[in-house]
């Protein structure tokens, strides 16, 4: 299961309290104070790991809290300090405080890690209050509390490609047959449910991941279809890549279709519409001669402009034809300087 938003309670633990003792000890009529001081609650971290896919961890489990510390004892001991909670979360995970809809850190990066709440501090005992003047304080500090947030984690995939179309464009066999990703594939639209990652493998070691989405429909930005659930998701690629299926079984007009999608992609962020993007004719199998692709990608060139940054080509996800030329292509750009 697939789970890219949750929301979690986080509390740091508490300090533990200090302690009011003196010595007793045989022959030692004025011992003094000796009450040690309270351990310092543990403190709650989040960190992103290699090996965390989704937010699943957290479909069932809303409330983590730190182990408090616990309070001082006679002869001058203090409280062991509580552990600190880690919680771990995939690379590309968003950190929201929900009571005031701030973003405290992105965790874009496997290794980073943030405190989101910071253990109360230990209080002292009452040797700590002993004086010149005072030299049997009966008083000691209480442990402070741990801080507490309401947290929302949104996961958005961190992949150099990202794939969009129309249901039933081809995406999934694309991702199958440009890596080893395996997502279902059928005749009937949205076949895919969530997103998939898949990393494209080319000769010299070198190689780039893949994301693809649901597919898109109008109205995709305000809640249609299956799409706009996962359209974070490729914020962070580096390049989108178009798929159009050149002969849509619903008799659709291609360049229609690409235009409809466009729209919604700038309705949901600007920031899709000014990434650097690869059209993909597919299906070119199914067009013997040629023509339909070529009138196609012509009406496209007047459109997107055949430009370093918006590049057009045309495959077959079916057959192979055309994939070994997109990836060395799709690899060009995504190593590009931003």
């Amino acid at each position: 299961m697939f789970i890219d938003q949750a929301y979690i309670w986080a509390k740091a633990g508490d300090g533990g309290h200090g302690c009011v003792s003196f010595r007793r000890e045989r022959y030692i009529p004025k011992g003094g104070p000796d009450g040690g001081d309270g351990g310092h609650g543990g403190s709650v971290f989040i960190e992103a790991v290699a090996d965390v896919d989704t937010l699943l961890d957290f479909a069932g489990k809303h409330h983590w809290q730190a182990p408090n510390g616990q309070p001082g004892q006679g002869s001058n001991k203090s409280g062991p300090d509580g552990e600190d909670l880690v919680i771990r979360v995939p690379p590309g995970t968003l950190i929201f405080d929900t009571d005031y809809d701030l973003l405290l850190k992105d965790l874009s990066n496997v290794g980073m890690k943030v405190c989101i709440c910071r253990g109360g501090r230990g209080g002292k005992g009452n040797k700590a209050f002993a004086t010149s003047t005072r030299q049997t304080p009966r008083i000691a500090q209480d442990g402070k509390p741990g801080q507490e947030r309401n947290l929302r984690l949104e996961l958005k995939l961190i992949a150099d490609i990202g794939l969009v179309g129309m249901p039933n464009a081809g995406k999934s066999t694309l991702i199958s047959r440009c890596s080893a990703a395996r997502p279902k594939i059928a005749d009937y639209p949205f076949t895919t449910l969530e997103p998939v990652l898949g990393i494209a493998e080319l000769s010299d070691y070198r190689r780039f991941v893949m994301a693809d989405i649901p597919g898109l429909i109008e109205g995709a930005h305000a809640g249609a279809g299956l799409g706009h659930d996962f359209l974070r998701h490729i914020e962070r690629t580096r390049i989108l890549v178009h798929i159009l299926d050149i002969m849509p079984p619903d008799g659709s007009d291609p360049v229609l279709n690409y235009t409809g999608i466009r729209a919604e992609l700038g309705l949901h962020s600007r920031i899709l519409t000014e990434k650097p993007e690869l059209i993909v004719l597919n299906k070119t199998d199914l067009d013997q001669d040629g023509t339909i692709a070529d009138e196609i990608e012509k009406r496209l060139a007047d459109i997107a402009g055949d430009t370093p940054s918006r590049r057009i080509m045309k495959i077959s996800a079916v057959t192979g034809d055309g994939i070994p030329e997109l990836k060395e292509a799709l690899w060009k750009m995504a190593k590009e300087p931003v």
